[in-house]
């Protein structure tokens, strides 16, 4: 037999909840906006912060170590440069004109720094002067043999002890020219730190020698023959071939006597 009370229902059973007048009811409120095809564009975010110093001004901030390890070395420091208008001088001198403008700014100081200088953490010219060289050595080789002495081609050529005659051409005329001993001394370090040094070049290698008062005993021929190649061997990078073959012949060789 069903029972005569009220069914309780689940409204009744649920706890009341207290009315609070004053604060309204969160809308929902739509925004709309026109149609467009158009692709909106984030904002650009404009970085206001100082453009970083490039790395031959400054030594990496990671590779400092936090304190000195050595002593300072005795004697004065030994001061390179930093004016970047003394550096251009210098390529004009080198290169001929414009020569300031061949290379990027960044290879300009990597040509002429030396790995002594600041432990090499800005970068140095060692691999630059191994290209430097190779061409710089081919120029003088060709030099070498296009360097024979007038009339040597038409010599008629002289038979041995068996009465054999050497094979006679006008493209070998020279070929006496070119010997080991011959080329070494048109590419000795001391003619051509001379050479550098009347470039200008011994002002604006960077480097830091053993002893500041005696540079030749720290080895400055091979500094600044090192720097004569790492220049050539950069504008060969950036400039191709053809003008480093140019540069070589005209600003290297010629005042060598070739």
């Amino acid at each position: 037999m069903a029972s005569k009370r009220p069914i309780t229902t689940l409204a009744r059973l649920a706890p009341s909840r207290p009315h609070n007048h004053s604060i309204p009811p969160p809308q929902t409120r739509l925004q709309t906006a026109p149609f467009t095809t158009t692709t909106t564009l984030p904002l650009a975010h404009h970085d206001t912060a100082a453009a970083p110093r490039p790395r031959w001004q400054q030594t990496p901030a990671r590779m400092v170590a936090p304190f000195r390890t050595r002593p300072r070395p005795e004697g004065p420091e030994y001061v390179v440069n930093t004016d970047p208008r003394r550096l251009d001088n210098v390529y004009v001198k080198l290169l001929g004109k414009d020569g300031d403008k061949y290379l990027s700014e960044e290879v300009k100081w990597l040509a002429v720094t030396h790995k002594s200088f600041d432990h090499g953490r800005r970068g140095f010219n060692d691999r630059l002067a191994v290209l430097g060289r190779r061409v710089i050595s081919l120029q003088t080789s060709l030099a070498l043999l296009n360097s024979a002495p007038p009339g040597a081609a038409n010599d008629p050529p002289t038979p041995d002890a068996y009465d054999r005659l050497p094979v006679a051409h006008p493209a070998l005329a020279g070929l006496a020219s070119l010997t080991a001993d011959a080329k070494a001394e048109v590419l000795s370090k001391t003619r051509l730190a001379q050479l550098a040094e009347r470039y200008g070049l011994d002002t604006v290698t960077r480097w830091k020698p053993k002893k500041t008062d005696n540079l030749h005993g720290s080895g400055v021929e091979v500094v600044l023959t090192t720097s004569l190649y790492a220049i050539v061997g950069a504008v060969a990078l950036e400039k191709g071939g053809h003008i480093a073959e140019r540069v070589v012949r005209e600003k290297i060789l010629t005042p060598l006597g070739l």
